[in-house]
Order: C-alpha cells, then structure tokens, then sequence
C-alpha cells in the first residue's frame, strides 16, 4: 500500500516539474552546508590536531611567557627558562625525566639557495632517546643522530621533497647544508608525520645548537614526563608551585605556562566546534525557508487537485488515504532535497579536506560519516512531513460533494 502512495508521489512530483525542483532548494542548500561543514570541520580539527606531534600522555610542556618579541614557543620572552629551573623540576616527586629544548630560527644554505628556517635542540644520552620516543621520530632514510656525532642533522620530511623544500631540489642523505655559516652534514631523514613543525624541522646537538647562536643558558620549551599519567594534573599544579616561588611570582600573575596535550587540543577543539555550531545555525534558516517553500507548494497543490481529490473520495478513497498521499509527497520533496545536498555537500567536503592537507601538510583521510548522512536523510524527511502536515490535513477534509460541484 505504501509502494503505490510512493510511486503515485514521485508521479505527482514529476508532473509538477518545475516547481517541484524549485521547492527542493531550499532544502539542498540547508542539507549541503550542515553535510560539507561538518565534514570540514572534522578534517580541520583532526590536521589542527595532527600538527601538535605530540605521541604521549605523559608529557607536560613547560615554557615562559610575557613577549619581548616575536618568534616561536619560548623564544623571545622577557624572562626565560634555565637550566637551573630544569634541575629543579626534575626533583619534583612524579616527575620522571625533565629534558630542556631551545628552538632557533636559522639561515640555511644548499644548492645556493638561502632559506630561513628552524632548528631545535636534541640533548645527550638517556633524554635523546626520550625525545625520541616521545614524539614518535621514526628515521624513512639515514639514520638518527648519535652521541658521537658532530656536526651532524636530522631532517624533517618536507626537505627530502624538491617542491617543499625551499631550495629546488631534494635533500637526501649524507648532503651538506650551511647553518648560521657552519657546514652540516645530514644524518638523517625523518617519516612524514603530517606537522607542519615536525616535517620542516632540523634537528641538531644541543651544544651545537647553541654554538652557532648566540643563546648559552637560556631554555625555551621543558619536556616533562610524567611517571604516572594519572598524577598528570598534580604534577603540573607541583610545577606551577615550584616556578612561581622560583620566579617570585602570584598566583594569577604567571609569566610561565605549564600544558598538557589534552588541554592544548581540548581549547583548539573548543574553537572549532564553536564557529561550526554558529555556521550550522544559520545554515538551517535555509533549512526552514526550505520547509515553508514545501507548505506553499503543497497547499497550492491541494488546491489544483480538488476535483482529483473529489473523485478519489467519491470512489471510496478514506480521509486517511488522502492524507497520506499529501504527507508521502511532502515528505519525498524533503527527501530528494535532503539527497542531493548530502551529494553535494559530501563533494565539498573531500574536496576541502584535500585542500586543507595540501596548505598545511597533513595527511588526513576525508572519511564518509555515515551517521550523519542517515541522519540527514532522516531530517530532511521529516522536515518534508511536517511542512505537509497542515496541506494535507487540508486535503483529507474535503468533501467530495462540494468539490466536484465546483
């Protein structure tokens, strides 16, 4: 019974050509935004999240704050990290390993090109192998640095590639780059991580590191492991205790920052969750000019198909047969649009994804949720049923008598 109120629908519906088409519109264009911003959405905040190179649980950040200048995390602050507040938060009890990083933007010279770049610090020993477990540094060719190594780096991925990096041509194993002036040979290249900080890095020796720069004590960023990963929050209060008695500072008026992973991803999660439930709102205000474009066109209907209407009843169609039929109709105009914008928006969404992993170098898979799409699917049907509601209540009132006099 409910094939033939479909098939007898989708016949009306064809009839009615244009306007048809024209009443789905606003149903499309509501369907495709929610579809295509919730799929980018979700693809920015896996690449965002992605950029973070962070493997572990266990790891805090540590960093000064209170800008003198620009640069990247814990460069060119006002009062700095040093190796003295590194040995003191490694006593701290919880505390497994505390390792001091120095990132340095550096002049980089190969195939005579100049490019500007940075280099961050790897330190010596037990910490090395740290750093390395802690963000997941897997070698694609060459290998990792030793102790014994001198003069001596690790790159990135992005520069064993000729289009990215920076000096038309590709960097491979055993090369020699001029950093600050001083020749390097190249140890190593790193697997694509998908980060725009860990595929253009060039990782060297500490004390190398701070022979061609002009920084000897200072630290810009402290890796703190955590023994265990549920003292992760009192760890991180006993840090912030010991650096503000260490720096004379109020509680409030930290000129230092301690973070977790999970807190950096949960605030930039945040953001982006924000601006997608603001787009998404005002994608359904097409969603509803789409539900009074149906009301309009169904009411119009019943009022082109009286004497139909007549002649149904008085062959003994039921009130509830009318009524279904209008109902099946408005909810099949729902239906189709709801169809085609989930097409279109599951189009723009990989599109956009594919995009966003181009600009910033990560290598997220558009997914296909099917969640959403049944969903989907499921309110734009709804919104069709309940837009015909009133039309076809209308319509299962008429009397056949009165009608077919007209």
């Amino acid at each position: 019974m409910i094939k033939d109120y479909i098939i007898l629908a989708f016949r009306n519906l064809k009839r009615r050509g244009l306007r048809s088409y024209l009443t789905l519109l606003g149903i499309f264009i509501g369907i495709a935004v929610v579809v295509a911003l919730i799929g980018l959405g979700d693809g920015l905040r896996m690449a965002v999240n992605s950029q973070f190179g962070v493997s572990t649980t266990q790891v805090l950040t540590v960093q000064a704050g209170g800008l003198s200048g620009y640069g990247l995390p814990g460069t060119g602050v006002v009062n700095s990290l040093t190796k003295d507040d590194v040995t003191a938060i490694e006593k701290i009890s919880g505390v497994e390993i505390a390792i001091p990083r120095n990132i340095e933007t550096v002049k980089v010279e190969f195939n005579k090109k100049l490019i500007v770049g940075y280099a961050a610090s790897l330190p010596k020993g037990e910490d090395r192998e740290a750093i390395y477990e802690t963000l997941d540094l897997t070698i694609q060719y060459g290998q990792n640095l030793k102790d014994s190594d001198t003069f001596m780096v690790v790159l990135g991925n992005d520069f064993s590639q000729k289009e990215k990096s920076g000096f038309d041509k590709a960097v491979k194993v055993g090369d020699k780059l001029i950093i600050q002036g001083k020749e390097f040979r190249v140890a190593g290249m790193m697997e694509k991580k998908g980060s725009f900080i860990l595929d253009r890095v060039i990782l060297m020796d500490e004390d190398e590191l701070r022979s061609i720069t002009t920084n000897d004590e200072n630290v810009d960023i402290i890796a703190v492991k955590v023994r265990n990963k549920d003292d992760i929050e009192k760890v991180k209060s006993d840090i912030e205790n010991l650096l503000r008695e260490r720096r004379n500072v109020k509680k409030g008026e930290e000129d230092f920052q301690v973070s977790t992973p999970q807190a950096m991803l949960t605030t930039v999660n945040q953001v982006l969750l924000g601006v997608q439930i603001f787009i998404v709102i005002i994608a359904l205000i097409s969603i509803i000019v789409g539900a009074i474009g149906i009301v309009n066109t169904m009411t119009t209907s019943v009022l082109e198909r009286k004497k139909e209407i007549g002649i149904m009843k008085a062959i003994g169609a039921r009130n509830s047969d009318i009524f279904l039929q209008f109902l099946i109709e408005a909810g099949l105009l729902g239906l189709l649009g709801g169809f085609l914008g989930i097409i279109f928006g599951s189009l723009i969404s990989y599109l956009g994804v594919n995009g966003i992993n181009s600009f910033i170098g990560s290598t997220i898979r558009p997914k296909i949720d099917f969640m959403l799409i049944g969903f989907s699917l499921l309110g734009s049907f709804l919104v069709g049923a309940v837009s015909g509601l009133t039309p076809a209540m209308r319509a299962a009132r008429l009397r056949p008598v009165e009608v077919l006099r007209q």
